[in-house]
């Protein structure tokens, strides 16, 4: 598979990622042998990246992956975990002590001296202008806790401020065909810098699959069931921010665009691998299939420049109004 540098790491890693919020919590129940089933095919398909954070499924997400990586040593894969999200969200808890606190217990689930990338979890928008947090994720550098630290974001400002610090060295933002925010100044502003960009919520949670229509049920422990107005975190996370009726309707029409042979879902990822500053694009999966199609997307010809108007143009037409101004 095509590998990028991922900014300021100097790490080379593939363009489709793995993303494993799904194997630790708030999609549904998967079971242990089926999450360690994900990790291993993602691995044969080419994938170098997992994405994951202390709080997915209160560790269970960084364990398992533990587990899978000291059974396979050789498996040269990067690591790129997130914290900041076991407290109330206040700035005052962005701080040393409770930095060490949760690069150690990460280092712990992982079973690593040192972690790869550190990722800000979404923290709230002031911890972005703090000279002191970064200090303190410096700290951590030097004590060798953390190989490199970035941020994960919710808006494009953030991601803004984010990229002028000088040691940031990744942002992970939502970037999918009904986010197009991020193209205007975000990605020109990280290839500028040389900072890497993780694309998450590349399908729109699910959506730009193309699976679901106005009748779909999911689990009461999905966040697609329980967040869809941001009840329990950022509404952004679940679908996009899209109205889940309004969602339904575009993602039909984007299938239309999908060339013949390919699915919607990799039609998708293959639009985000497009956009130039992406290094790499982090799908989930619930199972091997997913993870085998997710990854066989950055085999599959480049959209072509009609198709990637009419992205444009779909995306303006129902999608704008709804999450242009608000992230």
């Amino acid at each position: 598979m095509e590998q990028r540098v991922l900014g300021r790491t100097g790490r080379p890693v593939s363009i489709v990622g793995l993303g494993t919020w799904q194997l630790g919590a708030d999609w549904g129940d998967v079971r242990e042998e089926d999450a360690l089933a994900v990790l291993e095919a993602s691995v044969e398909a080419g994938v170098t990246l997992f994405d994951t954070a202390d709080v997915y499924g209160d560790g269970r997400s960084e364990r398992l992956i533990g587990r899978f990586l000291k059974d396979r040593p050789d498996a040269g894969v990067f690591v790129a975990t997130k914290f900041g999200r076991r407290v109330e969200q206040r700035p005052e808890h962005y701080n040393l002590a409770n930095f060490r606190a949760w690069a150690d217990r990460s280092r712990d689930n992982l079973g690593v001296d040192r972690l790869d990338l550190v990722q800000l979890h979404c923290p709230p928008t002031p911890v972005y202008s703090s000279d002191e947090v970064f200090d303190a994720l410096d700290t951590l550098v030097a004590e060798e806790r953390i190989a490199s630290y970035g941020v994960s974001v919710e808006t494009c400002a953030e991601a803004l401020t984010a990229i002028a610090r000088p040691n940031v060295a990744s942002v992970q933002i939502i970037l999918n065909a009904f986010r197009l925010k991020p193209l205007e100044q975000v990605l020109p502003a990280a290839e500028a810098a040389g900072v890497g960009i993780l694309a998450r919520v590349p399908l729109a949670s699910g959506l730009l699959s193309g699976r679901y229509d106005e009748h779909t049920v999911f689990a009461a422990d999905d966040h697609r069931t329980y967040n869809r107005h941001g009840e329990s975190f950022d509404q952004g996370e679940t679908f996009s921010g899209v109205d889940f009726a309004t969602g339904v309707e575009a993602a039909a029409e984007f299938a239309a665009f999908a060339p013949e042979g390919v699915s919607s879902a990799q039609a998708a990822l293959r639009w985000v691998t497009q956009q130039p500053g992406v290094t790499t694009v982090i799908p989930g999966a619930r199972n091997v299939a997913q993870a085998r199609a997710n990854a066989a997307a950055a085999d599959s010809a480049p959209l072509p420049p009609a198709t990637l108007a009419a992205v444009r143009e779909l995306y303006d037409r129902r999608i704008r109004a709804q999450v242009h101004g608000r992230w």
